[in-house]
């Protein structure tokens, strides 16, 4: 701006004297000055990232605000340092309107200038941070749904249902729709962000259905399900994938078997679900499975820092996983 301004100067007055020099000082400073205040204040209002419809009026009017800071400035010093502009000095009002125009025209390019560069800078870096974050879910989606479609779990409902086709035919039927279920659903999932708590625990009934075909009497399942907590959205599989930890790293792995239960309500401001199971907590399970680790990312992607994930081995040869999203509020 400074050297603008000596340059428009040497330009209309052919050469460069003394009393020139020093007036072009003090609007270098005062212009220095009142810019360095103007940009603290975009940058801590924020007005950077404000959309160009309501950055542009702001701006407009700080401009303004900053070209009469500026003149106050430049007369102020101009007075203090008894350095004078013209042998008949006008008013002061008029001084300051001619000092507001004159700053306008460099102060307002400038401004435009300084504001979309930082514009593009942070639309190109949202647009950096979306490809990054749709690349993160979509591997994070991959990975899930190649965890839910569990081949030894497809084999052993095979397994299962090829055993009942004699024995009771019914059953069988029964038993081909819900691994059907499971399947459909697992595919859907990559299209969906969350579905009701209603939706992904039918499918874990159908789940439970058929592993009790392989478990018999060894599998025992309880419900505490509050009926208002049915239309709570979660990630789809989500419940599925607890359930089926339970049961391998849990039931399975206990000579009389065991129960697995699961419970549904509101605690506070959360929705509350709890997955218990018999058995121990196994260390490795709880810090390398991918199931695991899936359930933390999705819920932090879906639902912020404000979503919990915990399991824990607690008293009576129990493992606890416990999910707590929080609740939106009724608008």
């Amino acid at each position: 701006m400074g050297l603008m301004l000596i340059l428009l100067y040497s330009i209309e007055n052919g050469k460069l004297t003394l009393r020139l020099v020093e007036i072009l000082g003090v609007m270098v400073v005062a212009g220095i000055f009142a810019t360095h205040l103007f940009r603290e204040f975009l940058r801590r209002s924020n007005w950077l990232i404000l959309p160009v419809e309501k950055a542009l009026p702001r701006l407009f009017l700080g401009v303004i605000v900053v070209c009469i800071l500026d003149s106050f400035i430049r007369l102020g010093l101009l007075e203090v340092l008894n350095i004078a502009t013209n042998k008949k000095k006008p008013d002061f009002i008029t001084n300051l309107l001619l000092g507001t125009l004159e700053n306008g025209i460099l102060i307002i390019p400038w401004t435009l200038i300084y504001y979309f560069y930082h514009y593009i800078e942070k639309s190109r870096k949202q647009q950096f941070d979306t490809l990054k974050l749709e690349a993160l879910v979509k591997e994070l989606e991959l990975k899930t749904i190649k965890s839910h479609i569990n081949p030894h779990f497809i084999f052993n409902s095979l397994n299962s249902i090829r055993a009942l086709v004699d024995e009771n035919p019914e059953r069988a039927r029964t038993a081909i729709t819900e691994l059907s279920n499971i399947l459909r659903s697992s595919m859907q999932a990559e299209k969906q962000e969350t579905v009701s708590f209603q939706k992904e625990l039918d499918i874990v009934k159908d789940y439970l259905a058929l592993e009790h075909i392989r478990f018999e009497d060894r599998l025992r399942v309880e419900y505490d399900v509050d009926d208002n907590t049915l239309d709570q959205p979660i990630p789809p599989m989500m419940l599925q994938t607890l359930v089926e930890n339970a049961i391998k790293h849990g039931i399975s792995k206990q000579v009389n078997g065991g129960t697995v239960k699961i419970i549904s309500d509101f605690k506070d401001n959360y929705h509350e679900l709890v997955i218990r199971n018999t058995g121990h907590l196994n260390g490795s399970m709880n810090e390398g499975g991918f199931g695991l680790a899936s359930t933390r990312n999705r819920l932090q992607l879906l639902f912020g820092l404000k979503a919990i994930f915990d399991i824990k081995e607690i008293q009576n040869n129990t493992v606890q996983a416990t999910v707590l999203i929080p609740v939106s509020p009724i608008k």
